[in-house]
C-alpha cells in the first residue's frame, strides 16, 4: 500500500495491513465495507476515513466504485449505507450450506418451546457466525443478528465449534464426549447460552444449535437441563434430516434426562 494514500495519523501498520490479500485496491474496498458495524445504519465520509485509515479522497474514489456495484449507497444527507448486493450475497452464502430448510423450522420450534433466542452458528476462521436465528416475542431477550460474528473462544457455541473442528485439542475433550457446552457471561456478562453440535452425512460438523437468554433465567439447573434435552433432541432430528447418524445423541439424551443430572458452569 502506498504511503501517500494514508493519512499521517495512520502511517503505522494496522491489523488490516497485516492480513492483506496483496491486492491493495481490494483490501481498501473491503476495509470500507468492514467499517460498517452491526449498529451502523450509515456513516459519514469522515468516519469512514477515520475507521479505514485512508485519505478522504481515496475513500471517496472507492465509494464511487462500490456504489456503482451496488455494495454501497449514498443517502440524501450525504452519508453512506450498505447497498443491496451484500444482502444478495448473504442469501447465496446461506443457501450454499443447504441446511436452511432443516434448521429454520427447528429454531422456530425451539424458541417457542423454551421462550428464548434460538440460533445456528458456523465457524469462520477465528469467529463464529450467526447463520440463522429466531427470537422470542418476550420483551427481555438476547438479540443477535444474522451475519453477526463473535470471537470463537467465548460462548457455548464457540466451544462446540472448536471441539468438533479441532478434534485433537484436549481442552475440548469433555465437550466432544458429552455433546454439549454451556456458557455463563463469557461474551456478555448478562447472557447465558447452551449449545449442541449438528452433524452431516459423513459425520462432519455442520454447525452449533444454540439457545441463549438472560443469565438470570438460566440460573436454575432444571431450566438448563430442559433446554439441553430440547436442543439435543432437535440436533438429532437435524442430523438425521441431513443424512447423519442420529444415534450418537441417544446416550447423551438419556444421561441428561436422568434425575440428579448436574451441569457444570465451567
Amino acid at each position: 500500500m502506498a504511503t501517500e494514500d494514508l493519512p499521517a495519523a495512520a502511517a503505522a501498520p494496522t491489523e488490516a495491513m497485516d492480513t492483506s490479500s496483496g491486492v491493495a485496491v481490494l483490501d481498501r474496498a473491503f476495509a470500507i465495507l468492514n467499517s460498517f458495524g452491526p449498529t451502523d445504519d450509515k456513516l459519514t465520509l469522515t468516519e469512514l476515513s477515520r475507521r479505514t485509515g485512508l485519505y478522504k479522497s481515496t475513500v471517496l474514489r472507492l465509494l464511487g466504485a462500490l456504489e456503482h456495484g451496488g455494495f454501497v449507497r449514498k443517502l440524501d444527507d450525504g452519508q453512506y449505507a450498505v447497498g443491496h448486493q451484500p444482502l444478495r450475497l448473504a442469501a447465496l452464502y446461506q443457501r450454499s450450506f443447504q441446511v436452511g430448510p432443516v434448521i429454520e423450522p427447528l429454531l422456530q420450534q425451539i424458541s417457542r418451546d423454551i421462550g428464548e433466542t434460538a440460533s445456528f452458528y458456523v465457524r469462520q476462521g477465528d469467529f463464529r457466525l450467526v447463520l440463522y436465528r429466531v427470537e422470542p416475542s418476550r420483551s427481555v431477550r438476547v438479540s443477535i443478528r444474522v451475519g453477526e460474528e463473535f470471537a470463537i473462544d467465548k460462548g457455548a457455541s464457540g466451544k462446540v465449534l472448536l471441539a468438533f473442528t479441532e478434534d485433537q485439542d484436549p481442552r475440548w475433550s469433555e465437550v466432544r464426549s458429552q455433546l454439549w457446552a454451556v456458557s455463563y457471561g463469557e461474551r456478555d456478562p448478562e447472557t447465558a447460552s447452551v449449545s449442541v453440535p449438528v452433524f452431516g452425512a459423513t459425520g462432519e460438523l455442520v454447525g452449533a444449535l444454540t439457545l441463549s437468554g438472560p443469565k438470570g433465567r438460566f440460573d436454575a439447573p432444571e431450566v438448563v437441563t430442559a433446554a439441553l434435552i430440547n436442543l439435543l433432541a432437535n440436533a438429532k432430528r437435524a442430523t438425521v434430516a441431513l443424512g447423519g447418524n442420529g444415534a450418537r445423541y441417544d446416550a447423551t439424551i438419556a444421561v441428561t434426562g436422568k434425575d440428579g443430572f448436574v451441569i457444570s458452569r465451567s
